[in-house]
């Protein structure tokens, strides 16, 4: 994924050099904690600050030999360090590293999906206020309804993204705890302070009553969140690809110039972004499902969350906000076609308008079971021999007994409809 990555950002977030760069941010934070508790003495600090540093490759040669990564790390600090180095690590367990730097891990990633999308919700917003009166067929069970508009079927999407903007802020908020707390955390070899201090420093919150590794659950809601961004993100895929259907064909794609659809069939235009969206959606779900299986770790720790979260953590978080800026630049190159929407909003002979025909029936006096059956009549006649819905209505003696030629055509004007679009918006916009 990584290598074929457009959007490098995130990818560098979750490369080696910056998880160790995190490592160290995080020892120096207790070395600076333990000076101001009078542990480590200022000039030792100061060899410490200066010279701490690292090579990837010479942690990653040191590993092949000590099997733990957290040990060939602080080995090679010390190669930089020297003596002031028995001063780093003091009182921590390697979990007191790897679950901090891992929170700053996802706080970053976490900052970058929230860009991504806003680049969505401007661009949803942007192109539902274009289309906040083009009128277009509303569907259910993909079967013609009522009119709306494809400003208001945007704007429920705008809706949703914000709603899933809400929950990433928060579900950052529960990822991003660290701890300092020791092998089992009973801070048995350090005060609560170094805590602390390095959480303050660090911008996170400490983790409460931490064992020897932070609870994965503020994990789990994080990786979750992004499962319900995939999933948000695959139902917009889905309606565009249904939109770009060929008998459909009320939105599309961009089609760029030189761009081709099918090695055999050249008049193809194919939705293929939407198709790979709904696809990313997939290993987001998936992703999840990983996370929440992190959960239940032996006593006050095994190792089992540990494969899986170096994996999930760069996969997850740069699906999802590959996924978000790919979906940006559907929406904001979207091809819309307003004449097949009109087109196909009035193919069924004014079916579309039943309701607005049951409730005047019923409100001239009728049951509502007795204008019903007369309404489905019609309908029903309409579906399998064509023709106009209206006209049947105005030929119909028990319906003309109780309803005008004028009352009739009242009935069917699609703009009735639409009388709320401009409250919608102002609940969603404001």
């Amino acid at each position: 994924m990584i290598a074929r990555y457009t959007l490098p950002e995130m990818g560098r977030i979750w490369t080696d050099e910056n998880r160790y760069a995190k490592w160290l941010e995080v020892e120096l934070a207790a070395c600076r904690a333990w000076n101001q508790l009078g542990k480590i003495p200022d000039e030792d600090l100061a060899e410490i600050e200066s010279k701490a540093s690292f090579s990837a490759q010479r942690v990653d040669e040191i590993e092949k030999e000590t099997r733990h990564d957290v040990i060939a790390f602080l080995t090679n600090v010390a190669e930089h360090v020297g003596p002031a180095s028995r001063h780093i690590h003091v009182g921590l367990t390697s979990s007191d590293v790897l679950d901090t730097a891992y929170a700053l891990l996802i706080k970053e990633s976490g900052q970058l999906i929230l860009q991504a999308l806003d680049r969505v919700l401007a661009a949803l917003k942007d192109r539902a206020l274009e289309h906040k009166h083009t009128i277009q067929m509303g569907r259910s069970h993909g079967i013609h309804a009522e009119p709306v508009t494809f400003g208001v079927k945007l704007l429920g999407f705008y809706a949703e993204f914000e709603r899933d903007r809400e929950r990433l802020v928060n579900a950052i908020d529960s990822a991003a705890r660290g701890k300092i707390s020791g092998a089992v955390g009973t801070y048995a070899h350090l005060p609560p302070q170094v805590e602390e201090m390095v959480m303050a420093e660090l911008g996170l919150k400490q983790a409460v009553a931490s064992t020897q590794v932070v609870s994965r659950d503020g994990l789990a809601e994080y990786f979750c969140t992004l499962a319900i961004i995939g999933g948000t993100i695959e139902r917009l895929a889905v309606e565009i690809r249904h939109l770009q259907r060929t008998e459909v064909l009320e939105a599309e794609e961009a089609f760029a110039k030189g761009q081709k659809g099918s090695s055999a069939m050249p008049h193809k235009r194919n939705p293929i972004a939407t198709e790979n969206l709904s696809g990313q959606a997939r290993l987001l779900r998936a992703y999840a499902l990983a996370a929440l299986e992190n959960m239940p770790l032996w006593h006050e720790r095994d190792i089992s969350h540990s494969s899986v979260e170096r994996s999930i953590g760069p996969d997850a978080n740069i699906v999802c906000h590959y996924s978000l800026h790919r979906l940006a630049g559907v929406i904001e190159r979207l091809t819309v076609y307003p004449e097949n929407m009109l087109k196909n909003l009035n193919s069924t002979g004014g079916l579309i308008h039943s309701q607005q025909a049951l409730l005047a029936l019923a409100e001239a006096g009728l049951s509502r079971e007795d204008a019903y059956k007369l309404v489905q009549r019609n309908a029903m006649a309409t579906w399998d021999e064509g023709g106009s819905f209206k006209q049947r209505l105005a030929e119909d003696a028990e319906v003309a007994a109780v309803l005008s030629a004028e009352a009739l055509e009242e009935l069917f004007d699609p703009q009735q409809h639409l009388t709320q679009v401009d409250y919608i918006f102002e609940k969603v916009l404001g």
